[in-house]
């Protein structure tokens, strides 16, 4: 039921529940054999390892192609150029976003409809390369096609990343 702790349990996956100061953490979450809350541990490199989509699609207030190349260059997993162009290609096909967006990389993220917002912010989450990807209620705010198009990218994601999804 909403309220029970579905969305708080899956921050916790990820350290997002550290932002919160009102938030008690208490246990063990292994990814690879390492305890993520352990103090030698960096949250920022857990949520590159972790990656995380939200019920609401969040893209930043930056062109497509930035949401999509922010967080790689950010931790220096790509140079700008043909790097660059090619995760952006590679990440939006995977979320089977490239056909409909390749000719329109410079337009803000949020000029997009709901389910394109939210398959660019699964695109944004995969280009840092993942090997756990959260999911939390991604279709909740999306009309039925869109929903659709979602569930099937899941199931196409499903066979290069470990997803933790979280539905009504």
């Amino acid at each position: 039921p909403s309220g029970c702790g579905k969305s708080t349990f899956l921050r916790c996956l990820n350290r997002m529940n550290d932002l919160f100061d009102h938030v008690n953490i208490k246990g063990r979450v292994e990814v690879k054999g390492k305890n993520i809350y352990d103090q030698d541990v960096d949250e920022v490199s857990v949520r590159k390892t972790v990656g995380m989509v939200f019920q609401q699609p969040n893209p930043f207030p930056k062109s497509i192609y930035d949401n999509i190349t922010y967080a790689p260059l950010k931790h220096k997993l790509v140079k700008k150029g043909n790097a660059c162009d090619d995760l952006v290609e590679s990440s939006l096909t995977e979320a089977g976003l490239w056909d409909e967006v390749k000719d329109k990389l410079q337009s803000p993220g949020t000029s997009l409809s709901g389910g394109q917002q939210q398959r660019l912010c699964i695109a944004r989450a995969i280009a840092v390369k993942p090997d756990i990807l959260l999911l939390d209620e991604p279709t909740s705010a999306l009309d039925p096609i869109s929903t659709a198009t979602i569930e099937n990218l899941m199931t196409e994601l499903k066979s290069h990343y470990s997803i933790v999804i979280v539905t009504h």
